[in-house]
């Protein structure tokens, strides 16, 4: 039996702040991350939340040395380092694990649909080769609703098989609780994350290993708080409380909805650039939001600069 892999908790995708040219604002992106950090929340930096397919290689590459040069922890780190093309994708997960990062998420090359077991199984096969190195542990990212793909029992197994101590865990995106109880029932060692938290402590209960949740960006917190308490007596309030939010947020578009959120609790409105193709959420949907999460009390803490 190989060892699991003590990646657990909270992750978020990290929201990736922009200036008016559409570069990357380095400074709000760091203090964002040392929020999160002081949160008790890790960083799963290029993530879909952090628009990572609107980013380039080499803008990917900069950010990572960046964060990791200003004294961010890199074993709180999963990247994102999933690509349509094998070279990019060894590019990004080498310099991931060069920079000692924990682990890294990473989707199948998604362009090509109907791609079968075998397909995804020579694609991941070959990145795991090229990198050619011992300390890549890696997560596969499970989002057949964006992705078009499937990761199937077939080919997990076959993965733990071939991979033993690299492929180590999942994120599930899908929003099926069932797929989660499935993949833990027959791989216990895996280490599952859901990519919401309203499935969290149905996971936790499974065997899961945590959440990924773009909400954690706003939200981490009371997140965090239910994993560590998710077997006492207030789980289920809990977990109420943080679905009843993730359910507002997801009444609009996600990534435009959880940056005007950021923009407005931290009255810095620079928060609130996307990059095309993706478009700000319009005032009068900012409002209305706005006006939900102000009916529940809801607060950001302020960052400590």
């Amino acid at each position: 039996m190989r060892e699991s892999s003590p990646i657990k908790g909270v992750f978020a995708p990290v929201l990736t702040p922009f200036n008016p040219d559409l570069t990357v604002d380095q400074e709000r992106l760091f203090m964002h991350c040392e929020w999160l950090l002081s949160q008790d929340c890790s960083l799963a930096i290029f993530g879909t939340n952090s628009e990572a397919n609107s980013l380039s290689v080499n803008e990917r590459l900069q950010l990572l040395e960046f964060l990791v040069d200003r004294g961010l922890e890199p074993t709180r780190m999963m990247p994102g380092t999933g690509c349509c093309s094998i070279p990019e994708t060894v590019e990004l997960t080498k310099k991931a694990v060069n920079l000692g990062c924990s682990s890294v998420l990473m989707l199948p090359p998604f362009y090509y649909k109907g791609v079968n077991d075998e397909g995804l199984y020579k694609n991941f096969s070959e990145v795991i080769q090229r990198v050619g190195d011992s300390r890549l542990k890696i997560f596969l990212y499970h989002i057949p609703q964006m992705s078009g793909l499937h990761f199937s029992i077939d080919l997990i197994e076959r993965f733990l098989r071939e991979f033993p101590e690299t492929v180590v865990g999942m994120k599930d995106s899908s929003g099926q609780i069932e797929n989660i109880k499935v993949v833990l029932h027959n791989f216990p060692e895996f280490k599952v994350f859901v990519g919401t938290e309203s499935l969290l402590l149905s996971t936790l209960r499974f065997g899961g290993a945590g959440c990924i949740s773009g909400t954690a960006n706003i939200n981490p917190a009371k997140i965090v708080r239910l994993f560590n308490e998710w077997k006492t007596a207030k789980a289920e309030h809990m977990q109420n409380e943080i679905s009843e939010i993730r359910k507002i947020i997801e009444g609009y578009q996600m990534i435009p909805a959880i940056k005007k959120v950021i923009a407005y609790y931290r009255n810095d409105n620079k928060w609130a650039r996307v990059r095309p193709p993706l478009n700000e959420l319009p005032q009068n949907e900012t409002d209305t939001l706005i006006g939900k999460l102000d009916f529940l009390k809801f607060k950001i803490p302020p960052v400590q600069c």
